[in-house]
């Protein structure tokens, strides 16, 4: 088979079970091609995308602007590695830093990669400026959590299927339960040697677990009072995702660039990635203010790929595209919408326990177990009706559509979940 024969989707999915470590479980759907909301299979079958690459696709498949950004810079230079300057990188980092309100930022590529940094950082400033005795830092962190597959990560994870036969585990973690600030005090109260509390301000992997309201204000002031830094990994709720440019904003009109000047919660560390740069790329990035991020010295960390032009050009168009569009009053508008909507119809659907979330981060309960295949086969009969989304944790179904969607798009989507799930219960 030549290299560009086009595959049907059987033979793209035979191609990527035989030659493909089997590390994911994907809906069954070959897709080529995507353009703001929609995306088109191999077959040229058209569906709503309602995963937007778990919200790294916020502005939409194949935004001409981040597009256009990356194959202008790709053209003239994409990589220096930071052995040199580059003409790039220190605007990325002016126009980042300024926009999301800290003094620096630290670039890498992946989520995971950012909050191993995040943790590297926290653990420095722990032994160089709170005085903790070194090899002694602890970080506390939440049950149930997503940070990430990294080996340090899983070694606080709590999900068997990404720990299992991966030991030995890193040590220096404290696991506390989400939303429970009681056990956060208690856990800070254990120990001198608590450096950081790294946190989801929701927690997406594990179903869209919305904190109760002043949870993470309670939390960043616990932390300060016991000199704690407050970590907070939005890399998938920021970037407007959740109504808000950050998902720890409060109740800010996000009408600006960006609305890092009212925050309900200034994380000492922001933890950045996926829609940083619309899907096109692969950028993250850590954000903190000088007094922590100065204990990053040369060679301390780094990263070949990290900070390299066109991932600057890219995540500056991308940032860009929230702010002019106004991705996150939309998100916010439609989210209430889409709630309010879903919330009438648990009331006459037995098979929908409940909808939670925040602006377009949104989920339901399947009334079903854990282990049961309800929620998959549902995903399979939205896929049929045109609309792409995956179940999490086995009876809950995420809907992430991308921030670009209009209302007119979102009420045939809810109409086709709703028409779908009311099928399905026959």
């Amino acid at each position: 088979m030549a290299v560009l024969d086009k595959l049907t989707s059987q033979q793209a999915i035979e191609l990527e079970n035989k030659y493909g470590a089997h590390n994911y479980h994907p809906l069954p759907v070959v897709l080529s091609r995507g353009e703001g909301v929609h995306v088109w299979d191999v077959e040229g079958k058209k569906y709503y995308d309602f995963l937007s690459a778990y919200s790294a696709v916020n502005q939409g498949h194949c935004h001409p602007k981040i597009v256009d950004a990356m194959t202008n810079q790709a053209k003239t230079l994409s990589l220096t590695s930071r052995a040199f300057y580059n003409d790039m990188l220190g605007k990325y980092e002016k126009f980042a830093s300024e926009y999301f309100g800290f003094d620096k930022l630290l670039p890498m590529n992946t989520g995971a990669e950012a909050v191993e940094t995040a943790l590297k950082i926290a653990r420095k400033w722990a032994y160089e400026v709170k005085g903790i005795d070194e090899n002694k830092a602890e970080i506390i962190v939440c049950e149930n959590n997503f940070h990430g597959r990294t080996t340090t990560i899983i070694s606080f994870s709590n999900d068997p299927v990404a720990r299992k036969n991966f030991g030995p585990y890193t040590k220096g973690f404290l696991k506390i339960e989400y939303d429970n600030l009681q056990e956060l005090q208690k856990a800070l109260e254990s120990s001198n040697n608590i450096a950081a509390f790294l946190v989801e301000p929701i927690q997406g992997e594990a179903g869209v677990y919305v904190p109760s309201e002043g949870y993470l204000a309670a939390a960043k002031k616990m932390c300060e009072e016991h000199n704690v830094l407050f970590i907070a990994d939005e890399v998938q709720t920021g970037i407007a995702r959740t109504g808000r440019l950050l998902a720890t904003c409060g109740n800010c009109s996000c009408e600006d660039k960006n609305c890092s000047g009212s925050p309900e919660v200034k994380p000492n560390i922001l933890i950045l990635g996926k829609a940083l740069s619309g899907g096109a790329y692969p950028v993250s990035a850590v954000l903190a203010n000088e007094v922590v991020m100065n204990v990053i010295r040369p060679g301390n960390h780094g990263s070949t790929f990290g900070g390299n032009p066109i991932a600057a050009a890219v995540a500056m168009a991308a940032l860009e595209v929230v702010a002019d569009e106004k991705l996150a009053i939309n998100a916010d508008r439609l989210g209430k919408i889409f709630r309010d909507e879903l919330t009438e119809f648990c009331k006459t659907n037995d098979l929908v326990k409940s909808v939670r979330g925040k602006g377009l981060l949104n989920a339901i309960l399947i009334n079903d177990t854990e282990e049961s295949d309800t929620a998959w086969d549902i995903c399979i009969k939205l896929r049929d009706n045109g609309l792409l989304a995956k179940p999490t944790h086995g009876n809950i179904i995420r809907f992430a559509p991308p921030l670009v969607m209009n209302e007119e798009q979102l009420r045939e989507c809810i109409a086709i979940i709703t028409t779908t799930i009311s099928d399905f219960s026959k």
